[in-house]
């Protein structure tokens, strides 16, 4: 039961939400429908608490304030936000709940109680995963009513604001899922803040020293460049108000997690990122001048007083992001030497830059919207176009929609200079489809810029395409290989399924007879040995590429007797190690110990090739069709999109303590080239810390020298002590641990 406390607690949350629904609301009706909305949850919610202690009821208090406050939603969408659990956790209906408060709300539960089942559904095999099944039903709730979507990234950030009281299992199928599907869909729909945020709390359970080491310096980059900041501003901000202007001029830090994201793709420290700072210009805009021009007007300002750097000038205004966000970026060259980025956007601008498609439509309302039909409708509509194919394969399809959501987009035009949306690297062929569907089914070739080239092109932005067509021309099973869009993809594999479905069925009854001559049956083991060997994507690719002749079975025997190189050695020799299957079910609720028996040659786990952990290294578990746990550095990219496509497989995965075994690591080193200095390191590594070398790549140029090392050591602790040796020697300027994958 609840205590006195308690019950403070929920009203004063409960007033807060209140005082922001009050501007959200026409009338006194739709506030009082919001009271009733809450009464209801505060009822059926009663007595229950949260893993964290408190009152469940603050759950629905929260996602609400985050849907009017965060989103800016409307009464409808708070009322939903409130009632979003009753009928999944309570003995209430559907039903129950439009008797109450109307179809339109009663629509609006039901989708998010649809998608809460979807995603904690754990009644799935491991062959296929149900849980791609369902995000592919919750995507098709952005036909029903967008709405649904919006209180349900709501909801994940709430989720993600409390996770760290969720067992670790339940935390890493979450935090995956929300890394792989909810924050490029929050970013698709233009909320920047709460992508920000989630991308933040990623970080911070997958990298948590990376997440502290980078807080610090940022708290230091604030404290000595707060004042050249303000130097910059402070004279902006009084021209621009001598010439009319009403603005607001923010000041903000780049995230921890984009910092982090591009320390580790571009391989440089923090001291290597230089657009650290940015400062967003918010202007109101003047009546009889159009926005874009306003922006540029400023532009022209800032610019007259600092240098730019015109290749970091972006102009979207002109050409809005696919979901609909509008500014003016630039990059100047403030007081003190440092580089900053200045964002101007309008008052609207600014608003569908925080609120998102939300804004958007709050404007197209009421007719400011400055060019029809916004690039996010289009987006929206497109996701329909992916949704329509009921029998795509569920993987498949959620790896296609990771992808839309992902992508960057360039603008092509028609001979009749019509502006088509494409996402970057979009070829020819993608263009002819996106016009229509026959059109990509007939073309031949494409003239780009009037130039004659294949369909195959790959598309810049600004580029002019005519599509060449023949009645004689039918789609080809090599244009998979050069599509980018789901779109051409789908209608392409629509026209050859039937010619497909033959071939694979061919192809599995000629390996099948291939096998049976050898007396070995078709266990998945096998197939997966053969998939790997013959690099194919799945199963179904394999029997259909041997059913084409793309694959004659000619080096079967050697395909066959290819094992998967161990990457577990002993210090003193190498010594394969033998993962054991586990045979009783696995507790996913416990720690999964990973431990060695060198008696017996075996491990408890397999190391994944992707990313090769260590011991030390912050791992998760995944467990194999064979009943072994594969281990994966939880900041794996695979690692998420398995977790998210296959949830039920994660298990939360600890070292034990003793560790006999040497794994493999590498290391990346630059300094300044000397007589001598590739030995001194080899003493270090080798002599005084008796560190096996197993690789070792150098290249000197113009007195710099770069490279890498591939070592074995047993843990991250001996991989640490060995960095700040290497580190010591006279003339090394950087040594630092880079991924090793065994794939490349």
């Amino acid at each position: 039961m609840f205590t006195e406390e308690d019950y403070k607690v929920i009203n004063r949350e409960f007033e807060t939400l209140k005082m922001s629904t009050l501007k959200r609301c026409a009338n006194q009706e739709e506030f009082e429908l919001v009271l009733k909305a809450f009464d209801f949850a505060n009822e059926a919610h009663k007595g229950v608490r949260r893993r964290s202690g408190e009152p469940y009821i603050l759950h629905p208090i929260s996602v609400a304030r985050i849907v009017v406050q965060e989103i800016g939603l409307g009464y409808k969408s708070i009322c939903a936000a409130l009632l979003h659990d009753v009928v999944e956790d309570t003995n209430y209906t559907v039903e129950d709940i439009k008797n109450h408060f109307g179809q339109k709300i009663a629509s609006l539960v039901d989708g998010l109680t649809k998608i809460k089942t979807a995603l904690d559904s754990d009644n799935i095999t491991y062959s296929k995963s149900m849980q791609v099944e369902n995000f592919k039903r919750i995507l098709l709730t952005l036909n029903d009513d967008v709405r649904i979507v919006l209180i349900k990234l709501a909801d994940r950030l709430h989720n993600m604001r409390t996770i760290r009281f969720m067992p670790e299992y339940k935390r890493d199928k979450i935090l995956s899922e929300t890394m792989y599907i909810f924050i490029p869909l929050a970013h698709r729909l233009g909320l920047y803040s709460i992508k920000s945020e989630m991308e933040n709390i990623w970080l911070v359970h997958r990298e948590p020293e990376a997440y502290r080491e980078i807080e610090a310096k940022l708290d230091a980059v604030m404290e000595e460049r707060a004042g050249s900041i303000d130097n910059f501003v402070v004279p902006i901000e009084k021209e621009l108000e001598a010439i009319g202007y009403k603005v607001e001029i923010l000041k903000r830090l780049k995230t921890p997690y984009s910092i982090w994201k591009k320390m580790t793709a571009k391989n440089v420290p923090f001291e290597q990122i230089f657009d650290i700072y940015a400062v967003r210009i918010i202007f109101e805009a003047k009546q009889g001048l159009s926005e874009r021009e306003q922006c540029w007007q400023i532009f022209s300002l800032i610019t007259e007083r600092y240098q730019y750097k015109p290749d970091r000038t972006r102009d979207w205004v002109k050409e809005p992001k696919s979901n609909g966000y509008e500014a003016l970026h630039l990059t100047v060259m403030g007081p003190g030497g440092k580089w900053i980025e200045v964002q101007i956007r309008s008052e609207r601008m600014n608003s569908i830059a925080e609120r998102g498609v939300a804004a958007h439509w709050m404007y197209k309302k009421g007719d400011c919207s400055p060019s029809g039909e916004v690039e996010i409708d289009i987006w929206l509509k497109h996701v329909r176009d992916i949704l329509e194919d009921p029998d795509s394969n569920a993987l498949q399809f959620l790896d296609n929609f990771h992808k839309e959501l992902l992508s960057s987009d360039i603008y092509i035009f028609t001979p009749k200079g019509e502006s088509k949306t494409l996402p970057k690297g979009s070829t020819a062929l993608d263009f002819a489809y996106n016009i229509h569907t026959q059109v990509g089914n007939k073309a031949i070739a494409a003239k780009v810029n009037q130039k004659l080239l294949p369909l195959s092109h790959v598309l810049s932005n600004g580029d002019q395409v005519e599509i060449i067509t023949s009645d004689s021309g039918k789609p080809k099973r090599e244009w998979l290989n050069f599509v980018r869009t789901n779109r051409a993809r789908n209608f392409i594999l629509d026209s050859i399924k039937a010619e497909t479905k033959d071939s694979i069925k061919e192809g599995r009854l000629f390996l099948t007879s291939k096998l049976k001559e050898r007396n070995i049956t078709t266990k998945s083991r096998v197939i997966k040995k053969l998939i790997e060997y013959y690099k194919a994507g799945s199963k179904d690719e394999l029997y259909h590429k041997i059913g084409i002749g793309l694959i004659d079975l000619s080096d079967l025997e050697t395909a066959l007797k290819t094992n998967v190189e161990k990457r577990n050695v002993q210090m003193w020799g190498v010594k394969l190690l033998t993962p054991v299957r586990n045979t009783g079910k696995i507790d996913k609720q416990q720690d999964y110990e990973l431990r060695e028996d060198l008696s017996k040659g075996t491990t408890t786990f397999t190391i994944a090739e992707c990313c090769s952990p260590i011991p030390g290294d912050n791992v998760v578990g995944f467990i194999e069709d064979d009943g072994s746990v594969l281990v994966h550095k939880k900041s794996c990219q695979k690692a998420t999109d398995i977790a998210a496509k296959q949830g039920d497989r994660i298990v939360s995965a600890k070292w034990s303590k003793h560790f006999m075994m040497s794994y493999l690591a590498r290391i990346s080193i630059t300094g300044l080239d000397r007589m001598g200095i590739i030995s001194d390191m080899s003493k270090v590594i080798s002599l005084q810390l008796g560190v096996n070398m197993r690789k070792i790549s150098i290249e000197t140029h113009d007195e710099i020298f770069e490279g890498t090392v591939d070592l074995y050591v047993r843990n991250t602790d001996d991989l640490d002590k060995l960095i700040k040796s290497l580190s010591a020697i006279k003339g090394i300027e950087s040594v630092k641990r880079v991924e090793l994958n065994f794939n490349e």
